[in-house]
């Protein structure tokens, strides 16, 4: 499974982006697929998350109101609708594929088998 993240960029307080993360290779071995982001000097943080179907979905208190997750299955592709962003969501932001073949979801990073190379966000005050 290979995953590519596109869509960040530098945006004022207030903004919007949109993310997207499309998935090739072995699509059919995903199930739940997660967004995280790590700011600079920072652990690597959970964001949000969407179950294989795309009917259950899972935020971060920090974003959740703000964000919104979806999935596009016929496309193999995932998205973060991120509204009323905040300097404090300055991070790069990655996607990540659960390939353990359970229902659940998971806001663990161990849980994701891959991941892709990331989609810095830049806002600004």
């Amino acid at each position: 499974v290979q995953l590519q993240a596109s869509g960040g960029g530098l945006v004022q307080a207030g903004g919007s982006l949109r993310l997207s993360c499309a998935a090739s290779g072995r699509t059919f071995s995903i199930y739940a697929m997660g967004w995280f982001r790590q700011a600079p000097g920072k652990e690597r943080e959970f964001v949000a998350a969407i179950n294989r179907s795309g009917g259950s979905t899972y935020y971060a208190d920090v974003v959740k109101g703000r964000f919104t997750i979806s999935r596009d299955n016929a496309k193999n592709t995932v998205y973060l609708q991120t509204n009323s962003l905040k300097p404090e969501d300055t991070a790069v932001y990655y996607c990540a594929a659960d390939t353990r073949g359970i229902a659940t979801m998971s806001l663990f990073a161990y849980a994701y088998s891959y991941w892709g190379q990331g989609t810095q966000v830049t806002v600004s005050s």
